[in-house]
């Protein structure tokens, strides 16, 4: 790593308190896997899942539990992270109906080197959720936003939910097409530094979308991160319905994994009375059970391991809930909006 990056790193970690050892039990060593000078950079912006938590209308027992002050446990907004390698242009991936209030929390968002600015070079979608898609229409007073999306996903935008033909009357959008033949691999303009690759995902696309029931390969995608100079890597999946064989060597080679968190049990909802559907059936891999996501995380101990996308029913909300504990003991751990990380 050259000196100007080294020190521009430097300052970054001293701005925001940050002890690389405490992060991701790095050592002092040369640029590379386990080394201090990795700077793969994730603000948290949002980690439930959609409806937030406490969702508006619900009074299950952590909703309830958190209004009332009974449970211990942080309201946490619609998921959405961005990423820097430099902590001056960042990659926003999903723009969730909570984004404004996000980006006022966020203050490298706004460099303010001009009298309309932005830090955000980029927007990808890891699907076309409405929970990861209706912050786009927050993002309308400006230049075009730069969107990179599946076909499908575009397909979703254009037609059952016409979001991009809306902002066609506003800012406009730049389409950058997702490929997902051959490697995947892709770069966002602006984020210097950054080396992207696009990993489909068995999941579900939304209810709106004509795929419903028929799923494509592009409906959604795990994103992998790579920080080019040290070779630093996330691995980022809100919505994981299954683990695919395709994924196993991605896990293998991401230093954090940053993953769906929606529910702890299948049959979550169902249980508390919210509603008819499993997790399987929405296209999320719960935590327990057989083949849950603890249970395949085991196979990673060398990742940091997140999970993100927190439905407000999944008992590990709670701080001192067993379920909560378990993770811990399985060296899982919750994110919350606001978080750091620096891989």
């Amino acid at each position: 790593m050259d000196e100007t990056r080294l020190y521009r790193y430097s300052l970054w970690l001293r701005n925001h308190n940050v002890r690389v050892d405490a992060v991701n039990g790095s050592t002092a060593g040369d640029p590379g896997r386990g080394s201090q000078w990795s700077i793969v950079k994730v603000r948290v912006l949002g980690s439930a899942a959609g409806g937030g938590f406490p969702q508006w209308n619900c009074n299950c027992r952590n909703c309830d539990g958190v209004r009332s002050g009974r449970i211990r446990a942080r309201p946490r907004t619609q998921s959405s992270i961005a990423v820097s390698a430099d902590g001056a242009s960042w990659i926003l991936f999903d723009a969730s109906p909570d984004i404004l209030t996000q980006l006022q929390a966020f203050p490298q968002a706004q460099p303010a080197r001009a009298i309309r600015d932005t830090a955000i070079v980029g927007i990808v979608l890891t699907d076309s959720q409405v929970d990861h898609t209706t912050g786009l229409l927050m993002l309308r007073e400006g230049r075009p936003l730069q969107v990179y999306c599946t076909d499908s996903v575009h397909d979703d935008l254009t037609t059952a939910n016409p979001l991009f033909g809306i902002l066609g009357h506003y800012c406009g959008v730049e389409w950058r097409r997702l490929e997902l033949r051959d490697s995947g691999r892709f770069h966002v303009e602006g984020a210097d530094g950054l080396s992207l690759r696009a990993a489909p995902l068995m999941s579900r696309a939304p209810p709106y979308s004509p795929r419903r029931h028929d799923p494509h390969q592009g409906d959604t995608l795990g994103l992998q991160v790579t920080e080019e100079a040290t070779g630093r890597t996330l691995f980022y999946a809100p919505g994981l319905g299954e683990m695919e064989p395709h994924l196993r060597v991605i896990f293998e080679g991401a230093d954090c994994l940053l993953l769906d968190g929606t529910f702890w049990g299948d049959d979550e909802m169902i249980r508390q009375n919210v509603g008819d559907k499993r997790a399987h059936d929405m296209g999320h891999l719960p935590q327990s059970g057989r083949g849950g996501m603890i249970e395949v995380l085991a196979d990673y101990p060398h990742a940091r391991k997140v999970l993100v996308h927190i439905n407000n029913t999944n008992p590990i909300l709670d701080e001192d809930s067993p379920e909560r504990a378990q993770l811990a003991t399985a060296g899982i751990e919750v994110a919350h909006d606001g978080m750091e990380l620096v891989v």
